[in-house]
């Protein structure tokens, strides 16, 4: 567990520094792939999840 949490952290901050320099690649996107899966895998993913269903039930009547 301790290193799956030091994963998420570490792609969880490349990620941030990409996003921050606008560095929008092909790197970038497999960074953000890669920090999905471990952060869909680790135990943050039921806030994640309610978080996504409040949000599209929030845009449902817009689309």
């Amino acid at each position: 567990m301790v290193v799956h949490v030091s994963a998420v952290v570490f792609f969880g901050a490349v990620l941030a520094v990409l996003m921050r320099q606008r560095q929008v690649t092909v790197g970038t996107a497999c960074v953000a792939a890669a920090f999905g899966f471990l952060l869909a895998s680790s135990s943050a993913e039921p806030a994640v999840h309610d978080i996504l269903a409040a949000a599209l039930t929030a845009l449902a009547p817009v689309g």
